[in-house]
């Protein structure tokens, strides 16, 4: 899903004031980094993340590949940060209302 400026702005706002709850480091994106991934999306439907300076990743390359590989959108990037949406399929979870 494409996100639109008004939306990412909105979701900009909002992640402003996460923690990293996703932290990539030496082991670079495993497959339980995407599983831990996923369930942080299902669970908050936003979420930070963090790149440590031991990886090999970029914020950039790590947010894209995490994207990629769990269908989110990626909402922001900044130095070693970045933020990831996607809607969560759960219904006991507070959805995020998109403008």
């Amino acid at each position: 899903m494409a996100l639109l400026g008004k939306q990412v702005r909105q979701l900009r706002s909002l992640a402003h004031h996460l923690n990293p709850v996703i932290s990539v480091g030496k082991n670079g994106i495993t497959d339980g980094l995407v599983r831990q991934t996923e369930d942080e999306l299902e669970l908050r439907e936003l979420v930070k993340g963090s790149v440590q300076e031991m990886s090999d990743y970029t914020a950039r390359e790590a947010a894209n590949e995490l994207a990629e590989r769990t269908g989110a959108d990626v909402v922001q990037v900044i130095g070693r940060k970045f933020s990831l949406y996607r809607k969560s399929s759960r219904d006991d979870v507070e959805h995020i209302k998109l403008v």
